[in-house]
């Protein structure tokens, strides 16, 4: 009987995960929830700039509070049913340390701020102009509209890959911004003592002139510090412009390599396969040459523990080996759609056997892997939370023999 309910419990939660994360759209109410969020959190930034505007505070301020507070409870919503279903998305982890993990992750940290600076001034009202500044927090809850949209995951992409190059230009402006200030000051204090007091001073003049700003409320006056604000600017466009520069390489470079493997795969119709070898597998043990291959099947390489081996004629499988295989599409025969689809605790599937299981008749469930053993599927084996089915659909002219 507990273990009844604990199944129903685990259910119901993989189903509110399903719902909460963004872009899992297999139900109409995961769909409907991700609509519902997007409109929240549209209304609630349109809201907070809204309200900053004398004539729309005088005439709906109620109105904009009132959607303020509204979407607001939604995010403190959403939170809550995010924490509830952390063991879901850390499912490693015990529910505790999940929970954990999920508070001081980005996004936990950003789901929190969305909502607590709202309340706080409740229970503290001498920081609520601190706390209105967090809310700032919740805009930074846009980012998850790149779960709709592939191409947006490219800028993620570019700022890791150049992560390194872009730490190394920002170090660069750094210094150049403190030695832009120290010799201004040098220049400049006997005759601005009031401007340029200390050698920290022309920071703001530095930083305002190197990134091409130039406020005009901090200037030399000298001749000698003039022709030093000229150097430094000129230095400030070349130096503003590697960052630039930098991100800009990155866009070509991933969109060129994107385009280079799709335009490969359209027109070479290869396709790469993994496979795991195990001990009672017949290829272990064995040589390459000794495989007896077909013509079309390569074997390109060899993943052994955390290497790679590229491989030759004599070089012997061994258990455990990740073996990576190239195979030529075959243009005459018909094409044969390949599904695989992961089995969690909210799936319709789970807990039931194949053969009361509703499928169209072109598809046939062809393999079950279960804690990487492959299973052959009968009828009477009981699908479980973990499992990962691979079915295909049949087109009408494939004929069975």
């Amino acid at each position: 009987m507990q273990k009844s309910v604990k199944v129903n419990v685990n259910r119901i939660r993989a189903k509110i995960f399903n719902m909460v994360s963004v872009g899992v759209i297999d139900e109409p109410i995961n769909r409907f929830y991700d609509v519902i969020s997007i409109i929240a959190l549209s209304l609630n930034l349109f809201a907070a700039f809204a309200i900053t505007f004398d004539y729309m505070e005088e005439h709906f301020k109620g109105l904009l509070l009132t959607i303020e507070a509204v979407t607001t409870f939604f995010f403190a919503l959403d939170y809550v049913l995010r924490l509830i279903t952390a063991n879901e998305q850390f499912p490693n982890n015990s529910e505790a340390i999940s929970i954990v993990k999920y508070i001081f992750s980005f996004s936990g940290l950003i789901d929190l701020f969305s909502f607590l600076p709202y309340y706080l001034p409740v229970f503290f009202p001498a920081g609520s102009s601190v706390f209105r500044l967090f809310r700032v927090a919740r805009i930074l809850r846009l980012f998850r509209i790149n779960s709709y949209y592939d191409q947006l995951n490219v800028i993620t992409e570019i700022l890791v890959s150049k992560s390194q190059q872009l730490l190394a230009s920002v170090f660069i402006i750094i210094i150049l911004m403190m030695a832009a200030s120290l010799c201004m000051y040098s220049v400049e204090h006997d005759a601005q003592p009031e401007v340029f007091q200390n050698a920290f001073s022309g920071i703001w003049w530095s930083a305002s002139t190197l990134l091409t700003v130039g406020y005009g409320d901090i200037y030399p006056v000298t001749i000698m510090g003039k022709i030093l604000g000229i150097i430094i600017s000129f230095l400030g466009v070349g130096m503003v412009a590697i960052p630039t520069g930098i991100i800009s390489a990155g866009f070509v470079e991933q969109y060129q390599k994107l385009k280079t493997v799709g335009e490969y795969v359209e027109e070479e119709n290869i396709h790469f396969i993994r496979i795991c070898l195990k001990e009672r597998d017949s290829w272990t043990g064995k040589k390459i040459i000794d495989l007896g291959l077909p013509k079309d099947i390569i074997i390109v390489a060899i993943q052994r523990n955390k290497d790679t081996i590229i491989p030759r004629g004599n070089t012997v499988l061994a258990a455990n080996d990740v073996v990576v295989i190239c195979a030529e599409k075959v243009k005459d025969i018909q094409p044969i759609d390949l599904k695989e689809i992961t089995i969690n605790n909210g799936h319709s599937w789970n807990g039931s056997a194949i053969k009361d299981i509703d499928i169209s008749r072109q598809s046939y469930i062809f393999m079950i892997r279960r804690n990487g053993r492959a299973i052959i599927p009968r009828g009477n084996i009981v699908i479980k939370a973990g499992d990962v089915v691979l079915l295909y659909e049949k087109h009408r002219s494939i004929k069975e023999v």
